[in-house]
């Protein structure tokens, strides 16, 4: 499901850009400027842009499990002050206490251990640092994947589908005692509102057609028929024209003790 960059960005990348800013805003607020960060889950780089654009000083370690989107970052970015490295949340490729924050953007609901993570990320942040995540809140904030699995009930009715199972890190607070089980400190929750606009429905749908993530894989899984019932199901939802929409992200941040 993450094997192709292009694709990614086109789906899901726009939109991980644009709530990076508002994920650091929310995280770093009122805390010294980070000069090492690492970035948990890095993608094709859209949290590490933001940090180099706003700390001029940050270095930044990008650690992802995707090869190909670790090519795409560091051909992307290519600056001294970041590294793109693969690896894996659970088992960081960093020393006890080698950053001043490790932040987490978009992650945390495809970890098989959400919790061992966060503790993963506490071992590399030094004592007074900072441990950051966010994810969407599918269930009811994240509209563009909301009324797709909608559309996908309303014409496989009574069939399992992958959905909302992906939410369980937002649903009911689950981000802040995820946190404190980690046993860190001054743990803070909030809510980022991100605008999305599609040009049109087949700026919607086409992106979904590459197979990636949970809702890319379903589509690719189906045959034919059911692929254009879910494709006309969701038109008649959304319409033909240019589809403007809001997705809500759940942040959380919290303190390594000293």
């Amino acid at each position: 499901m993450f094997d192709d960059a292009r694709g990614y960005d086109r789906f899901m990348g726009r939109w991980s850009a644009a709530l990076a800013p508002q994920f650091l805003d929310a995280v770093l607020e009122g805390t010294q400027d980070p000069t090492a960060v690492c970035d948990v889950g890095s993608g094709t780089g859209n949290l590490a842009a933001a940090l180099l654009e706003r700390h001029p000083s940050v270095r930044v370690t990008g650690v992802d499990p995707s090869p190909p989107f670790v090519a795409a970052a560091q051909a992307r970015l290519g600056s001294p002050r970041v590294r793109f490295q693969v690896g894996n949340a659970l088992d960081l490729p960093l020393r006890e206490h080698e950053v001043d924050a490790a932040l987490a953007l978009l992650v945390l609901n495809f970890v098989p251990d959400a919790l061992a993570a966060v503790r993963e990320m506490r071992r590399v942040t030094r004592p007074g640092g900072l441990v950051g995540a966010a994810v969407w809140d599918y269930a009811s904030g994240m509209t563009m994947l909301r009324v797709f699995w909608d559309a996908v009930a309303a014409v496989r009715p009574g069939q399992e589908v992958v959905d909302q199972g992906l939410d369980r890190h937002a649903a009911g607070g689950g981000l802040g005692p995820l946190l404190r089980d980690a046993g860190l400190a001054d743990v803070e929750e909030g809510l980022a509102d991100v605008p999305q606009r599609f040009s049109s429905f087949e700026d919607y749908w086409s992106p979904l057609l590459g197979g990636i993530g949970p809702a890319g894989a379903y589509v690719a899984a189906l045959d034919e028929d059911a692929r254009e019932a879910l494709r006309a199901e969701l038109e008649r939802r959304l319409g033909s024209g240019v589809i403007e929409m809001t997705s809500t992200a759940r942040w959380v941040r919290g303190t390594v003790p000293g």
